[in-house]
C-alpha cells in the first residue's frame, strides 16, 4: 500500500512529462502489455500519484475471449485474466462501470471518500472493503471508435487531488495508443493462430508472406474425414449440419493439439494436421503422439456417434491417415490471397492412404513409414495400388490392444 496520508498533492510534473513521452514513444522499454502497465504505474506513483489499484481492460477479436483484463497493485505483479463471451451477458458486468462505459463513452468517478458518494455500483462495496477511498474510470478510445477502459484507485485519506485527477486523464490519451497498438498484435496473433494455426501464424507475423516461400519440414501428417458426409449434408437442415461438423471437430482437434499437433486446415469436413519433427531424434516420438491422438479421436468420435443414436441420429463415423515425411511447408496461392500450408508427395500419400481406409472401412490406416516407428504397434493389412504412385505401398492399421496395454511410448 502507498504511504497515501502524506503523499503530495501536486504530482513532479517533469515526471509526469517524461511518463507521457515514454506512452508516446509506444513503451518500447516494455515487452509485454503486463509490463506496459506495471512500468506506467511505477512511474506515476514515482511522480508522486498515490495509487493503490490500476485495471486495464481491452476487449479483443478472438474466437474464444471476449477481452482481457490487467490488473496492478503496489509490491505485486500485475495479474492478467481472460474473460468468455458469456461475462457479457453476466449480472457483474452489467452492474459494473466498465460496462457503463462501453455503453456510454464517459468517464466516472466515485469519491468514496466523500459520504455524499452515490453507490450505484456494486464494485464500490468491495473497493470500500479494500480501503478505497477514491475510484476513476476512463474510456480509452481507440482510433477505430473502440471504447475499453482503464480505472485508478487509490486508498489516500481524502482520495485523489483534483490535480492528480488531472493529470490521470490526460495520460488516457497516449495509453490509449499504446494499448490500441498493443491489441491489435495481440488480435493478429489469436486470428493467425485460429485460422492457419500457431506455428503458421508465428512464421506469417516473422515475415514470411511471400507467393513462394516456403521451407521443407518433416514431420507426421495426419488427414482424417468423416464417413458419409455428402449423404448427410442432403439429408439435414444446413444449421444441424455445421452443428455436428463443429462437434465432430470438437472431438478431433483436442487430441491434436494434447499431443502437440498443429491442425493446418479445414477441408469441408477434413482435417489436415502435422506433427513437425525438428529433430530427427524425435521422429518415432512424434509418430507415436500422431498415433495416440488418433486413437483417442477414435473414441471421442464413438462416444459422440452413441449420443446421436440414442437421440435418434445415424452412427458417425471418420477415418484418419498417417505418414510421416518431407512436405514443403509455406504460401501458395495467386497474387495477395494466399494460403499457408503443407504440399508436396508425402501430403499426396497421406490423401491417397485415407482413401483407403474409407474404402477397406477402416478408422485408423498408417503407411510403412510410419508404422515402421513402432512396428509392435501395427499390423499390415495388404499391398494397395495408389493413385499417382508407381509401386504398390503397404498399408498397416494398429494391431488390437491388450486391455493392460501401458502407457504408450513417446
Amino acid at each position: 500500500m502507498t504511504d497515501s496520508p502524506t503523499a503530495p498533492d501536486s504530482p513532479d510534473l517533469q515526471r509526469i512529462i517524461a511518463t507521457i513521452d515514454w506512452l508516446v514513444a509506444g513503451a518500447r522499454s516494455a515487452a509485454k502489455s503486463e509490463d506496459v502497465l506495471a512500468e506506467l504505474c511505477s512511474k506515476l506513483v514515482d511522480a508522486g500519484l498515490p495509487l493503490d489499484r490500476v485495471a486495464v481492460f481491452v476487449r479483443t477479436l478472438h474466437p474464444l475471449l471476449m477481452g482481457r483484463s490487467f490488473v496492478w497493485r503496489p509490491g505485486a505483479a500485475v495479474v492478467v485474466s481472460e474473460a468468455a463471451y458469456a461475462v457479457l451477458d453476466g449480472d457483474e458486468f452489467l452492474d459494473s462501470p466498465v460496462a457503463t462505459i462501453y455503453r456510454d463513452g464517459k468517464k466516472i468517478r466515485r469519491h468514496l471518500a466523500d459520504p455524499n458518494c452515490p453507490d450505484d455500483f456494486s464494485l464500490l462495496a468491495t473497493l470500500r472493503t479494500e480501503g478505497i477511498t477514491d475510484y476513476l474510470a476512463l474510456p480509452l478510445l481507440f482510433t477505430n471508435s473502440e471504447i475499453h477502459v482503464a480505472t485508478f484507485a487509490t486508498q489516500r485519506s481524502g482520495g485523489f487531488s483534483e490535480q492528480q485527477i488531472a493529470v490521470l486523464e490526460r495520460l488516457a490519451s497516449p495509453l490509449s495508443r499504446v494499448a490500441e497498438v498493443r491489441a491489435l498484435r495481440a488480435t493478429a496473433i489469436s486470428l493467425l493462430n485460429a485460422y492457419v494455426g500457431r506455428d503458421a501464424g508465428e512464421r506469417i507475423l516473422s515475415g514470411r508472406i511471400q507467393r513462394g516461400v516456403s521451407e521443407k519440414i518433416r514431420a507426421a501428417i495426419w488427414l482424417s474425414d468423416m464417413r458419409g458426409f455428402t449423404r448427410r449434408a442432403d439429408s439435414q437442415p444446413a444449421e444441424a449440419l455445421l452443428d455436428l461438423l463443429n462437434q465432430f471437430f470438437d472431438r478431433i482437434v483436442a487430441p491434436i493439439e494434447a499431443e502437440g499437433g498443429e491442425v493446418l486446415k479445414f477441408m469441408g469436413d477434413g482435417v489436415l494436421a502435422i506433427f513437425h519433427i525438428a529433430d530427427p531424434a524425435m521422429e518415432s516420438a512424434a509418430c507415436a503422439h500422431a498415433l495416440r491422438a488418433a486413437l483417442t479421436a477414435e473414441a471421442n468420435v464413438d462416444a459422440l456417434s452413441d449420443e446421436i443414436v440414442a437421440s435418434g441420429g445415424e452412427p458417425l463415423r471418420f477415418g484418419v491417415a498417417l505418414h510421416v515425411g518431407e512436405a514443403l511447408y509455406g504460401n501458395i496461392g495467386a497474387g495477395a490471397r494466399l494460403d499457408f500450408t503443407c504440399i508436396g508427395p508425402a501430403v499426396n500419400m497421406t490423401a491417397r492412404l485415407e482413401k483407403i481406409a474409407a474404402r477397406e472401412g477402416r478408422v485408423i490406416v498408417a503407411s510403412s513409414d510410419f508404422a515402421a516407428e513402432a512396428p509392435e504397434r501395427f499390423e499390415a493389412i495388404g499391398q494397395f495400388e495408389l493413385t499417382g504412385f508407381r509401386e504398390p505401398q503397404r498399408v498397416f492399421v494398429p494391431r488390437a490392444e491388450p486391455a493392460d496395454k501401458g502407457p504408450m511410448p513417446v
